[in-house]
């Protein structure tokens, strides 16, 4: 099962490579006026730290906005396709260096899939800010717990890498659940963190499930927004490459972490999420009517 993933992640990295490719080559001499150290600086700190969970999006629209890097309507286009190379080499290293069993692995990138493809037309109607609410009330929890467990007030957690019956059924219902909030905007990484974390299994095994369900979501969707000519070219590449640089060091540092460490950098992840999306989905005030009562 673990060949079959392997050879599934080889296929979307060569057909995402050869579009991406193809498309900068037919535009080379009419590429945008991008900084290349700028954006090279983005991709890679941004993907820096996507590997240790905190999540690539948020930041990296926060850096191109600031640094005036690109148009609006083709940041999402544009942080798919940049991404999509780094989140690949993520899942092909962190199914190769951290244990987890083959047949819980597979199930939950499959449901994850699903979940982004079934889930999309549901999720989509639902209010973004309940989401938001929900999930950043969720995670805070299991966050609260988390340390609770790591501080030995209760006793729990575990360091199983594979799940059976019940357990696995929840994580693959879960997962695909995960996968279909990620079209309404919902990273996958820090709730995949919770889930399964909270069914007993090994912290380190977040990663290489989390990473992989990412990979077999981003390169169809990337090589849309490549086919519609929605993204900025120029940035992405230089966003691409020096992001793959950043994921080999920081798998490296994720591995090399005690696990007791990497207990607490996976719950500031998840208190981390659960803050931004709890600011987000609380209502803001109207500064103007504030003034107006003034």
């Amino acid at each position: 099962m673990i060949t079959f993933i392997w050879i599934s992640l080889a296929l979307l990295t060569t057909w995402f490579c050869i579009e991406l490719t193809r498309d900068f080559l037919k535009h080379k001499n009419r590429l945008e006026p991008v900084s290349w150290i700028k954006t090279t600086v983005i991709g890679f700190v941004v993907n820096f730290f996507d590997v240790l969970g905190i999540g690539a999006f948020a930041p990296q629209t926060a850096l191109l906005k600031f640094t005036k890097q690109t148009e609006d309507k083709v940041i999402p286009g544009t942080m798919n396709v940049a991404n999509t190379l780094p989140v690949l080499f993520q899942a092909l290293i962190f199914i190769t260096i951290i244990e987890v069993d083959a047949l819980t692995l597979l199930l939950m990138l499959v449901s994850a899939a699903l979940g982004a493809v079934v889930g999309a037309g549901v999720v989509s109607k639902l209010s973004e800010r309940k989401i938001q609410l929900t999930m950043g009330f969720a995670l805070l929890v299991t966050a609260i717990f988390m340390i609770a467990r790591n501080l030995e007030w209760i006793q729990g957690g575990g360091d199983a890498i594979g799940l059976q019956g019940g357990k696995l059924l929840i994580a693959v219902v879960g997962n695909f659940f995960l996968g279909a909030l990620m079209t309404a905007g919902i990273g996958l990484y820090a709730p995949c963190m919770a889930l399964v974390f909270a069914l007993g299994m090994s912290p380190q095994v977040a990663f290489p499930i989390m990473m992989g369900s990412c990979a077999f979501l981003m390169p169809p969707a990337s090589i849309r927004f490549i086919r519609e000519g929605a993204y900025n070219k120029k940035a992405a590449i230089a966003m691409a490459i020096p992001g793959v640089v950043a994921v080999l060091i920081a798998a490296l540092l994720v591995k090399s972490l005690p696990l007791d460490i990497l207990k607490w950098v996976v719950i500031a992840v998840i208190l981390y999420t659960a803050v931004v999306m709890l600011r987000a989905g609380f209502p803001k005030r109207d500064l103007r009517l504030e003034v107006e009562e003034i």
